[in-house]
């Protein structure tokens, strides 16, 4: 299709000359056990019952230390605006490619598209994926006519997302002992990021473990993703990969790499990834990354299980730049590990 990026053409050497011709790896390789993630019911946040409230905020609390992911349901984002992300996604992915890469889609001064990986040197390294990566600040309060419908749907997605995060993040930092402003003086609701994925049907996906996401953290304090039901997101978990059965009701939410600094360990950013699994069908998802300003300090906080700090300060600014060194450096994001007091 002529929205598709030229994969198979840019990426030609390291790729099997002919799909007929490629030899089919053992199964056992890539195939994982299929899991449902950790559901939790938000409404009960709002209970009468106060031992329904305090078991819910047990239960978010239980899945970030020991799975680092859950899925959430009545999350306060409305239907409506999940549809809206949905479609308006669909219509600027679809647009010729020539078009969507070279044209600022947010008549903004700088384009967000991203495909692939210019930097690959193997097909571990390869993203079968195309995305929009956008700072919120380029999405709110803005109001030029180009785009208009997709940016007031990603306006309408970000600031929903935004509640939800910080609700989120909140109930966790109680559970650490954290002031209660720390995120509200840290986080506004400019300092984010949307990304917008789409991840092409692959050719090759029933002969070649290809990723349509490579493994990696997130680098943020929480993500929201919204994902459609075709499946391919699989995290790292007791030292294997393991599949996440796809819930049309829910949202995804996952740790990240801030909130593992800032819990001294306690909450866990896992390693996740998406496989290139579908020849046939397109692959879609809209995450939102609730990330601090630039100067906002990451402290490992004092925690009963976790007296003496992990990681060292470092701002988040300071973070960002480590890991474009990193990637510039050995092609793969290091992360955490570089901010450890012990080396």
């Amino acid at each position: 299709m002529d929205f598709d990026p030229p994969f198979q053409e840019t990426y030609k050497a390291l790729l099997p000359n002919s799909i007929s011709s490629t030899t089919t790896n053992d199964n056992k390789l890539f195939v994982v056990e299929e899991y449902e993630l950790p559901l939790i019911d938000l409404s009960h946040l709002m209970s009468p019952h106060q031992k329904e409230k305090e078991m819910c905020i047990q239960n978010i609390v239980d899945a970030a230390s020991n799975w680092g992911f859950f899925e959430v349901v009545n999350h306060g984002i409305p239907e409506e605006v999940l549809k809206s992300m949905s479609y308006e996604q669909k219509k600027v992915f679809h647009q010729p490619f020539q078009d969507k890469s070279q044209t600022h889609v947010l008549n903004s001064s700088s384009n967000f598209y991203r495909w692939g990986n210019p930097k690959a040197t193997c097909l571990n390294q390869l993203s079968w994926s195309e995305a929009f990566h956008i700072s919120v600040t380029d999405i709110l309060g803005k109001s030029n006519n180009e785009n208009k419908s997709l940016r007031l749907a990603m306006e309408k997605f970000a600031k929903s997302a935004f509640s939800l995060a910080k609700n989120l993040a909140e109930i966790l930092a109680e559970n650490l002992g954290l002031k209660s402003t720390y995120f509200q003086e840290n986080c506004p609701p400019k300092s984010s990021y949307l990304r917008l994925n789409r991840y092409p049907p692959c050719p090759y996906s029933s002969k070649l473990q290809m990723f349509g996401l490579i493994p990696h953290t997130d680098s943020d304090f929480l993500s929201v993703v919204y994902q459609d039901q075709v499946g391919g997101l699989q995290l790292f978990k007791d030292g294997r990969w393991v599949a996440v059965k796809p819930n049309p009701e829910a949202l995804v939410i996952n740790v990240g790499d801030l909130f593992q600094a800032l819990s001294n360990g306690v909450y866990k950013s896992i390693r996740h990834r998406v496989v290139a699994s579908n020849s046939e069908r397109e692959r879609f998802s809209a995450a939102y990354f609730y990330c601090p300003v630039s100067d906002a300090i990451i402290e490992s906080c004092s925690h009963s299980q976790s007296a003496v700090a992990v990681y060292r300060n470092f701002t988040f600014r300071e973070y960002k730049r480590q890991i474009q060194k990193d990637v510039q450096d050995t092609g793969d994001k290091v992360g955490l590990q570089r901010f450890l007091l012990s080396y």
